[in-house]
């Protein structure tokens, strides 16, 4: 008798795991992964480990020191808390334009690393389509 009820309590146990595994897995995008999202050609996945870590880019790069008009709220903030869709003042950059210096994206601060690295004999996308992807959600 025992046993029947210990196995019906593991069976149930091991059911409710099997049902509601999924919902306690979460994301498995790596900490470290960013989405980039906002433009309609889709999202660019950002490894900041692999930027910053692996190719040793420094952190003021990206990571630029708040302008006085717009003081900021944390060391590190997310672009899109100060670039916003359309600039909004005191702001003059928006969010594309704090990647793309140009409306074809020939320059700008992602392209412009990445030309140079592919000079250096590296592969780093530089076609949009590289980057921005519709399956970056």
């Amino acid at each position: 008798m025992k046993i029947s009820k210990l196995f019906a309590v593991l069976l149930g146990l091991i059911l409710l795991f099997v049902i509601c595994g999924p919902a306690f897995a979460g994301d498995k995008t790596p900490q470290d992964t960013y989405i980039l999202k906002g433009n309609p050609m889709g999202g660019v996945k950002f490894m900041h480990s692999a930027h910053a870590k692996d190719r040793k880019i420094k952190c003021e790069t990206c990571h630029h020191a708040s302008k006085p008009e717009k003081a900021a709220t944390a060391k590190e903030q997310a672009c899109s808390d100060c670039h916003t869709k359309v600039a909004a003042a005191p702001m003059k950059t928006n969010y594309k334009g704090a990647f793309h210096d140009s409306p074809m994206a020939k320059k700008g601060t992602c392209i412009d690393c990445h030309l140079a690295e592919n000079a250096k004999g590296k592969k780093a996308p530089t076609k949009c389509n590289e980057c921005h992807q519709k399956a970056n959600v």
